[in-house]
């Protein structure tokens, strides 16, 4: 895994590593979500499809629950990224490569918005401390600045962007509070695409 802006990409240690597309996972024998495809039947092209994802990280209760109306298609641009609510819940719609994704808006690390950062293919910039996160497997692709443990419970240390001193990390108990920070893998919304909108499956 990447703790740096330097570091070449690397797979990471997680059930579903960075570095992963949906062609390894089938080649390697990796189910991936049977909805998004039942949902595509009849879309047209590639990045206007329902994404795939790793069933184990589907959002808790999202197997039940029905599908919302929550933006048109039109509004999400490829490499777009938008919010959209229901209720108390904030989700980003993201329109990668490999289709349309909806994951919580929040980072993985300290919940910043998501959908203030950048997208790359299907890799999403954290606004806040630099993270990068890939959106198509799930799993962290470079560390926060500030550290802290990846999702498998592997400490990486503090780093500074290129051009940037060395980041003081002074002992304490915000030192210690942001060695203890776990970086989570996303948690995934089905997403289906009906009549020019995009649908989500979001419990209530």
């Amino acid at each position: 895994m990447q703790t740096g802006p330097d570091a070449d990409d690397a797979l990471g240690a997680g059930p579903f590593p960075v570095g992963y597309t949906l062609a390894t996972m089938n080649e390697r024998g990796i189910e991936t979500d049977g909805r998004a495809r039942e949902a595509n039947d009849g879309a047209g092209g590639v990045d206007d499809r329902a994404a795939d994802f790793p069933p184990a990280l589907e959002a808790p209760g999202a197997d039940r629950a029905p599908y919302r109306r929550l933006l048109a298609l039109a509004d999400l641009p490829p490499g777009g990224l938008r919010r959209a609510s229901h209720g108390d819940l904030d989700i980003l719609i993201a329109r990668t490569p490999r289709g349309i994704v909806a994951v919580d808006d929040r980072c993985p690390h300290m919940s910043a918005p998501l959908s203030l950062g950048e997208l790359d293919g299907c890799v999403v910039a954290c606004p806040l401390h630099n993270g990068r996160f890939d959106l198509c497997t799930g799993e962290p692709v470079r560390m926060p600045t500030t550290g802290g443990l990846d999702p498998d419970g592997q400490y990486h240390p503090t780093w500074s962007p290129a051009g940037s001193g060395p980041k003081e990390d002074p002992p304490g108990k915000k030192s210690e509070a942001r060695r203890l920070t776990r970086v989570r893998r996303f948690r995934y919304y089905p997403v289906r695409i009906v009549e020019g909108w995009v649908e989500v499956a979001v419990p209530s």
